[in-house]
C-alpha cells in the first residue's frame, strides 16, 4: 500500500539519519515511527500505539508533548543514543499541502546543549582521537562552554598515555576511525563500560589544516601552536567537524584552539586517581569523601569545573606553582576582601554555559537577566580586586555596554518562553509600545462601543462579552429583541438572550488578535536583535568567566587552608622532599583534627627508599596516601595540611594499593597486580612518587617475597625514584643493611598486659611482628575463633622457632635459583667426615624433611597473617580454622 504524503516525508528524512532516533514535530507533539517508536516506548515507558490500522498499514507510534520533549531526550541521550530533532520549518497555516520539515539538530552524548540536564560542576567532553605514525592526536570540546583544547601523546605499549588523557578528561563521547578502534577496542571499550560512555565511529577530514584554517579564519596554524602536529590537526578536524554537523543551524561556542602540552604537568594515571581518591571516593563513586571534596570551597560551578582540571593537572613549572600560592596567600592575609568577595561570587551564574546558550540561540530572557546579574557582580568584583592583576586588560566599559543593553530592554521577569511575548520592557521600541497601547486601550475602546450602541439601541442593559469560541459578541436579552438594528449578525441563540455581532466589533477583534500575534512575533525579533549585540563581546565575556573561575579557585584553597590549618609549602628545585607532621586531607576532615595523628615523611638522595610495616588497620594505607595528596596539593598551588613542608616537584605519582580481580577480562588479582607494577616500572623516572602496598601477596610466600624483592632492588637500582613500599613480608626488613638508600619505617605498636594498641606513629626500624588476631579482634570476631587462633599460632610459633634453629635461610631465590643454606648439619655435608653412607643418607633425608615441614609452616603463617578478616563471617572463620588444624596435623 502507497505511503501517505506525510509518511513519504519522514521516510525521506529519517533515511538521512539511520544511526538516530527521529523526533518528527507533528503540531505540540514530537511523534516516533517504527523502530525508533519501538525503542523509545521501552527506554521512556511511552505507550506504543499504532498508526493506519484501519488502512491495513500497521506503524508503530509513541509521542512526548513538544512543550515537555528535553527531559526525554536527556534519558534517551543518557543512555547513548543520538537523537534527531526534526522541526516544522514553515506555518501550518501558510503552508500548501505537507508542512515543510527539517532536521535542525542531533543530539549524542557529547553534543548535549541543553544545560539543565547536564551537571553544573563537570564538563561535557566530546573527544577525538586520532594516530597518524607514532603520535596519537587528542582533541576534545565542551561545546556548552566553548572550551576546545587538543594535545599529543606518543604511541607506547598498551596506549598508556593515551588512556591516561582519556580518563583525565572523562569524554562522554569518542571519536575514533573503525581501524584505530580495532588497536585500542579493549581498553576503550572498558573505558565506556565504567564511565558510561559511547563511541562513534568517524572518518578522516579531507584536508584537516585548511578546513580549521577556514572554520576560524586565520591563514597559519602556527597561531595555535600546532601547525606541524597532524595528528592533532587531524583529530580537531574530526572534532569540529561532528560537533558543527549535529548543530545544523546553530553556530558554535568554540572562538579558538588551546594547545595543552603535557609534559607540562604531572602524571596520574587512572589507577592512581582511583587509588588516592581525587575526584571521587571509590565506595560510592561520589565527590564525598574526596580530594574534591576537601579543596571545593568555590561559589560558582565554574571554580569547580576549574579545580577538577587542576587537580588532574599538577603543575611541573615551580614558578607557576608559586605564582598560585601567591594568590592564595593574598586573600588569605586580606581577611575583608577575601570575604567580600565569596559574598559577590555568590551571585555569579554558569557565565560559560549562559554564554553558550546565547551563541546557540537557546537563550532566554531569564537567561539575559542572569547574564546581568553576574556582569553586575563581576563589576563590583573587579572592584574590590582594582589594586591587583587579576582583571587585567578586562575592559569594564565593554561590560557596562553589554549591561546597560539588557537593562534598557529585558523586564526583570521575563517569562521562560521567547515566543509569547512579555519580554521586552515598555519604552524601548516605539512600534512595540503603539501595538501595546492598541491592546491595553482596548478595554476603555470596548466601553466606548457599549455605551454608544446603547443610546443608538435604547437598549440600557446590553453588554459587550468576550469567550474563546465566539471571540467578542453583544448580549442582549429576550425582553429587548425587538429593538435590535439590522446590522447585527446573530451568532448564538441562549434560553435568556441572543449573542451579535457587529462589523465595528468583528474589526476591533481582529486588531487584538493581530495586536498579539505582532507583538509576540515583534518582541522575538528584538530580542534576538539584543542578542546579536551581546554576541559582539563574547571575547571578553570568554575572558571573564576564565578570571572569575579562576579567583572562585585561589579563594576556595585560601578558605581550605584557614578552615583546616594548612601551611605554604615551600618549593624546591633539588631531589629533597620533607613533611612535618604531616596529615591525610580526607581522613582529618572525616574524623577532627584532633583525632588525627600526624607523621614526618623525610626522602634524601641517601634514604630515597622506605620500607614500611606494620599491622593491617595501624594506618600504613593512610600515611601513604598523605604523601601523595600532599605533593599533589602543593603542586596545584593549594596549602597543605602540615605544620612545614619544602618539597621537590614531582613528575609522576604511580601507586599500586589493594588487590582485586578483573573480572572483566578475567585476570587473577595477581595478574592484576603484576600489570600495574610493570607500568609502574615501565614509566617511572627519578623525580617520581611510587607508592606500593603488599606487592606479591597474590602468590605464595617464597614466590611473593622474591617478587617483591626483586621490585624493590630493580627500582632501587635502575629508578631511584621516591618509594614507599608496605609489606607483611618481614623479611624484607633485612634488606636495609644491603642496600644504600632503603631505610625502615614501622608503625608503632603499643603492647600492655596483653592488649594491643595501634598508636599510628611512623617510626624507623621494621615491624617483627603482624598482630593479625589483635587485628581480628578489632574487627570483632567472635572470642572462641580468637582463643583458638592464640593457641594455633603458639604452635606455629614454637615449631618455627625450632626450624630456624636447626634451618637458618640466608638467600632466599629470586626467580628460581638455588637457595643456600647454613644449617646444623654442615659438618656432615664433607663426605670424608661421614662414618658411613648410611649416616650421610639419613642426614640428608633429615635436612629435605626439615624444609619441607618449614615451608609447609611458613604457607600457614602465611595463610593466617593474609586473610581477609573485613569481610570474614563467624562461619568462614571457623571453617578457616578448621582447615588449618587439618593442616597442622598432617604435619605432626
Amino acid at each position: 500500500m502507497a505511503d501517505t504524503p506525510l509518511m513519504k516525508q519522514y521516510r525521506e528524512i529519517k533515511s538521512n539519519f539511520e544511526d538516530s532516533i527521529l523526533f518528527f514535530r507533528l503540531g505540540d507533539f514530537y511523534e516516533m515511527f517504527f523502530e525508533d517508536a519501538v525503542k523509545a516506548s521501552k527506554e521512556l515507558g511511552l505507550t506504543l500505539t499504532s498508526r493506519n490500522k484501519e488502512k491495513n498499514a500497521d506503524v508503530p507510534l509513541a509521542g512526548v508533548p513538544f512543550h515537555s520533549a528535553d527531559s526525554y531526550i536527556t534519558k534517551l541521550v543518557s543512555k547513548g543514543y543520538k537523537v534527531a530533532i526534526c522541526e516544522q520549518t514553515e506555518d501550518p497555516k501558510m503552508a500548501k499541502g505537507i508542512v515543510k520539515r527539517e532536521v535542525v539538530k542531533i543530539i549524542t552524548p557529547g553534543t548535549v546543549v541543553d544545560v539543565e540536564a547536564l551537571d553544573a560542576k563537570s564538563n561535557n567532553y566530546l573527544m577525538s582521537i586520532l594516530k597518524i605514525e607514532n603520535k596519537i592526536g587528542i582533541a576534545y570540546i565542551d561545546i556548552t562552554t566553548g572550551e576546545f583544547k587538543v594535545t599529543e601523546v606518543e604511541k607506547d605499549a598498551d596506549f598508556v598515555k593515551l588512556f591516561n588523557e582519556i580518563n583525565k578528561i572523562e569524554p562522554k563521547e569518542v571519536l575514533v576511525t573503525e581501524d584505530f578502534y580495532r588497536e585500542i577496542k579493549e581498553k576503550l571499550d572498558d573505558f565506556l563500560q565504567k564511565n558510561d560512555s559511547v563511541v562513534t565511529f568517524v572518518s578522516k577530514i579531507r584536508d584537516s589544516a585548511k578546513y580549521l584554517m577556514d572554520y576560524f579564519e586565520i591563514v597559519s596554524l602556527e597561531s595555535y601552536g600546532i601547525k606541524d602536529k597532524k595528528g592533532i590537526i587531524g583529530a580537531a578536524a574530526m572534532a569540529l567537524d561532528y560537533a558543527a554537523a549535529m548543530q545544523v543551524e546553530h553556530e558554535l561556542t568554540v572562538e579558538k584552539i588551546e594547545f595543552v602540552n603535557i609534559s607540562n604537568y604531572a602524571e596520574i594515571n587512572a589507577i592512581t586517581s582511583r587509588n588516592l581518591e581525587l575526584l571521587k571516593n571509590q565506595r560510592e563513586k561520589t565527590v564525598y569523601g574526596s580530594l574534591l571534596w576537601v579543596l571545593d570551597e568555590c561559589k560558582t560551578s565554574m571554580g569547580t569545573r576549574l579545580l577538577k582540571r587542576f587537580i588532574n593537572n599538577p603543575l611541573l613549572n615551580i614558578e607557576k606553582i608559586r605564582k598560585r600560592q601567591e594568590d592564595v596567600q593574598y586573600f588569605i592575609d586580606n581577611i575583608l576582601i577575601r570575604e567580600d568577595l565569596r559574598e559577590k561570587l555568590e551571585d555569579i551564574y554558569d557565565l560559560e554555559r549562559l554564554l553558550g546558550k546565547i551563541i546557540f540561540g537557546s537563550e532566554n530572557g531569564k537567561d539575559l537577566t542572569a547574564l546581568k546579574k553576574t556582569i553586575k557582580s563581576a563589576v563590583e568584583i573587579m572592584k574590590i580586586l582594582e589594586n591587583t592583576d587579576f582583571f587585567k586588560n578586562i575592559d569594564a566599559n565593554i561590560l557596562f555596554e553589554c549591561y546597560k543593553i539588557i537593562d534598557d530592554s529585558i523586564n526583570e521577569d521575563a517569562p521562560f518562553s521567547v515566543r509569547e511575548g512579555g519580554i521586552i520592557k515598555s519604552g524601548y521600541n516605539e512600534e512595540l509600545d503603539e501595538i501595546r497601547n492598541i491592546m491595553n486601550s482596548g478595554k476603555d475602546f470596548l466601553l466606548d462601543i457599549e455605551q454608544r450602541e446603547r443610546e443608538t439601541t435604547g437598549i440600557k442593559n446590553m453588554k459587550i462579552k468576550f469567550n474563546k469560541v465566539f471571540g467578542y459578541f453583544i448580549e442582549i436579552t429576550k425582553s429587548n429583541l425587538s429593538m435590535v438594528p439590522e446590522h447585527y449578525i446573530r451568532k448564538q441563540t441562549l434560553s435568556n438572550s441572543e449573542r451579535y455581532i457587529t462589523p465595528e466589533l468583528k474589526k476591533y477583534e481582529d486588531t487584538i488578535i493581530n495586536s498579539k500575534a505582532k507583538i509576540e512575533d515583534l518582541e522575538y525579533h528584538l530580542f534576538k536583535e539584543i542578542n546579536g549585540k551581546i554576541k559582539e563581546h563574547r571575547k571578553i565575556l570568554s575572558e571573564l568567566a576564565e578570571r572569575l573561575a579562576y579567583i572562585d579557585v585561589m579563594v576556595s584553597f585560601a578558605v581550605s587552608a584557614i578552615e583546616n590549618d594548612y601551611a605554604k609549602p615551600e618549593m624546591n628545585e633539588e631531589y629533597s622532599f620533607e613533611i612535618e607532621d604531616g596529615r591525610h586531607p580526607v581522613v582529618e576532615k572525616l574524623i577532627g583534627r584532633t583525632d588525627y595523628v600526624s607523621n614526618d615523611t623525610v626522602f634524601t638522595e641517601k634514604e630515597s627508599f622506605v620500607v614500611l610495616t606494620g599491622p593491617n588497620m595501624s594506618g600504613k594505607s593512610t600515611y601513604m596516601k598523605q604523601i601523595a595528596l600532599i605533593s599533589i596539593m602543593a603542586q596545584i598551588g593549594s596549602f597543605v595540611p602540615a605544620k612545614k613542608a619544602n618539597l621537590s616537584v614531582i613528575d609522576k605519582y604511580l601507586t599500586r594499593i589493594g588487590a582485586s580481580d578483573d573480572i572483566l577480562t578475567g585476570q587473577s588479582t595477581f595478574m592484576v597486580e603484576m600489570s600495574e607494577v610493570s607500568n609502574i616500572l615501565n614509566n617511572a623516572t627519578e623525580k617520581s612518587l611510587i607508592i606500593l602496598d603488599e606487592v606479591g601477596r597474590g602468590t605464595s610466600t617464597t614466590d611473593g617475597v622474591s617478587i617483591a624483592t626483586a621490585i624493590l632492588m630493580y627500582i632501587h637500582d635502575k629508578i631511584g625514584a621516591k618509594t614507599v613500599f608496605a609489606t607483611h613480608y618481614h623479611e624484607l626488613t633485612d634488606l636495609e643493611n644491603k642496600f644504600a638508600h632503603i631505610v625502615n619505617y614501622r608503625i608503632e605498636v603499643d603492647e600492655k598486659q596483653g592488649k594491643v594498641m595501634f598508636l599510628r606513629n611512623i617510626v624507623k626500624g621494621g615491624a617483627d611482628k603482624s598482630y593479625g588476631i589483635e587485628v581480628a579482634k578489632l574487627a570483632g570476631l567472635p572470642k572462641e575463633i580468637l582463643v583458638e587462633s592464640k593457641k594455633i599460632l603458639k604452635r606455629l610459633e614454637q615449631k618455627k622457632e625450632l626450624i630456624e634453629r636447626t634451618v637458618d635461610v640466608h638467600q632466599l631465590s629470586l626467580f628460581g635459583e638455588n637457595l643456600e643454606f647454613e644449617s646444623d648439619f654442615e659438618e656432615f655435608e664433607n663426605a670424608n667426615d661421614l662414618e658411613n653412607s648410611e649416616n650421610n643418607q639419613f642426614y640428608e633425608k633429615k635436612l629435605a624433611q626439615i624444609e619441607e615441614e618449614k615451608e609447609s609452616l611458613i604457607e600457614i603463617v602465611n595463610k593466617i597473617e593474609n586473610y581477609d578478616i573485613n569481610n570474614m563471617t563467624p562461619m568462614d572463620a571457623m571453617k578457616f580454622l578448621f582447615e588449618l588444624k587439618k593442616e597442622m596435623e598432617k604435619g605432626n
